[in-house]
């Protein structure tokens, strides 16, 4: 990136290095991380549901959570990010963030390199509730029960959420494109579903 302020790589690469107990609470790493507000948020969250990497089970709905209430909240316009304290308590291992951290740093890299403020005339908040509201529906995509499916709409958030870091309007569009078109993925095959099951049994 052309401009002197941390990349979101860095900031990752810094709140690993910052933390070395065994366990971080999501609530450690959202005020960690909170002076950069929803962007950094929404693009560490949706991390694990970009990576084919093993996790443990029940990560990925942990992580999608908050990409539903970071959504809503942008949408709404909210200054801040929050969530409830039931979230904020819970667990990851260092090991797995750390793993995920590094998987995740050359890709986020490559996308940083090419990033640039574009597109400068619409203001962040507004990018905010357009983000928000793509972000909501690739959410609900992610969160159906449907093998590698959640891959395209979480790397929409990623970008998105990379483009809104760095004020780079066209990055945020190519998310938009990347999640869209993972959700139609996951439409036809929820319609192939349903007309397999709707097809008539002759044995």
């Amino acid at each position: 990136m052309k401009n002197k302020e941390r990349s979101t790589s860095e900031y990752l690469a810094l709140v690993v290095v910052g933390n070395r107990n065994e366990f971080m609470t999501i609530g450690e790493i959202k005020n960690a991380l909170h002076e950069r507000g929803f962007g950094i948020l929404m693009a560490i969250a949706a991390m694990p549901l970009c990576l084919p990497i093993p996790v443990p089970p029940g990560y990925t709905t942990l992580f999608s959570i908050p990409l539903f209430i970071f959504s809503v909240q942008m949408i709404l316009g909210m200054q801040a990010p929050w969530l409830p304290k039931w979230l904020t308590n819970k667990k990851i291992k260092r090991a797995t963030i750390e793993k995920l951290v590094e998987k995740a740093s050359p890709w986020l890299r490559k996308i940083e390199n090419h990033m640039q403020p574009r597109i400068t005339y619409i203001s962040v908040r507004t990018w905010e509730r357009i983000i928000g509201i793509f972000s909501f529906v690739f959410s609900l995509s992610i969160s159906l029960p449907l093998p590698l499916t959640n891959f395209p709409p979480g790397w929409g958030i990623l970008i998105m959420s990379l483009g809104l870091l760095g004020k780079d309007g066209l990055t945020i569009l190519i998310g938009m494109i990347v999640g869209t078109i993972g959700v139609g993925i996951t439409m036809i095959i929820l319609v192939l579903l349903w007309m397999g099951m709707s097809m008539p049994s002759f044995y």
